[in-house]
């Protein structure tokens, strides 16, 4: 039976990233610029960024005044109620920039620091996905009702299909690049979607067989780690480790411990 609190964190996930997502969709301006940059001038934030995080912590101030945030574009505030938001308003900000539709909204709901809540919002591709811990990961889009996800059978990993993701520091990109190709020759092939937290979905959905990054931050995988291990898959960093900055895996059984193993002997997580 499903927690009644974990019920009410959901409803109000899926409530705050469906207007956001809306209001990223529809109200995107046709001259949309940078607002300001974080990493390096090409790790972009733009006004759309800021709106929709304000849209979303406004409404879980409103509804639960007493949780924690941590937001992407600034939100953090401590909360008493040992439940904590992590909030990420646009996921891909460089491919909404330039009118890719390969971005999302992601927000997570941690339990005295366990993700209990995870939902991604895609709009662009008409699909949203959502978890609660131990209750299944589930998607609703162009077919009818919700759908459970499950992660792809695994295949032997030279017929595996996998995703990445580069920094916007130079340095770190051009590792992550070496890393790559020392990598190509050993995969069915290496796919560059943009987006942290959809990419983790589409394991969860079978449309993968296993995502890697380096450089991610709580709010890019807080959700979607979730959702990928709803689905039945594995997901870590380093070996022996949780997904962190340093490294984050999310693959199906068979897949992950491979391809986890290659990324430490490549050295993934350093320059």
């Amino acid at each position: 039976m499903t927690d009644p609190l974990h019920t009410d964190l959901l409803d109000l996930a899926q409530e705050a990233a469906r207007r956001a997502g809306a209001l990223l969709r529809d109200g995107r301006p046709a001259d949309l610029a940078v607002a300001a940059t974080k990493s390096s001038p090409i790790d972009v934030v733009t006004e759309m960024d800021i709106a929709a995080e304000k849209l979303i912590t406004g409404l879980i101030a409103e509804r639960r005044p007493d949780d924690g945030i941590l937001g992407e574009e600034g939100a953090a505030t401590e909360g008493t109620s040992g439940v904590r938001w992590v909030i990420d308003p646009l996921d891909g900000t460089v491919n909404y920039l330039y009118g890719l539709p390969t971005w999302a909204v992601s927000i997570a709901a941690e339990q005295d620091g366990e993700t209990v809540v995870g939902v991604v919002t895609a709009p662009m591709r008409g699909e949203t996905f959502h978890a609660v811990r131990g209750g299944g990961a589930w998607a609703t889009g162009a077919w009818d009702g919700e759908r459970r996800l499950a992660c792809r059978p695994a295949p032997p990993l030279d017929q595996a299909l996998v995703s990445t993701g580069f920094n916007y520091v130079t340095g770190v990109r051009t590792h992550q690049a070496e890393v790559a190709q020392r990598l190509i020759p050993l995969l069915r092939d290496i796919r560059r979607g943009g987006s942290a937290a959809v990419d983790l979905c589409d394991v969860a959905a079978g449309r993968l067989d296993g995502y890697y990054e380096r450089g991610l931050h709580p709010w890019d995988l807080a959700a979607g780690d979730l959702i990928a291990r709803e689905a039945g898959a594995l997901t870590g960093g380093r070996p022996g480790e949780r997904p962190s900055g340093d490294l984050a895996v999310a693959a199906s059984r068979g897949v992950f411990e491979p391809l986890q193993r290659l990324l430490e002997d490549f050295g993934a997580w350093h320059d």
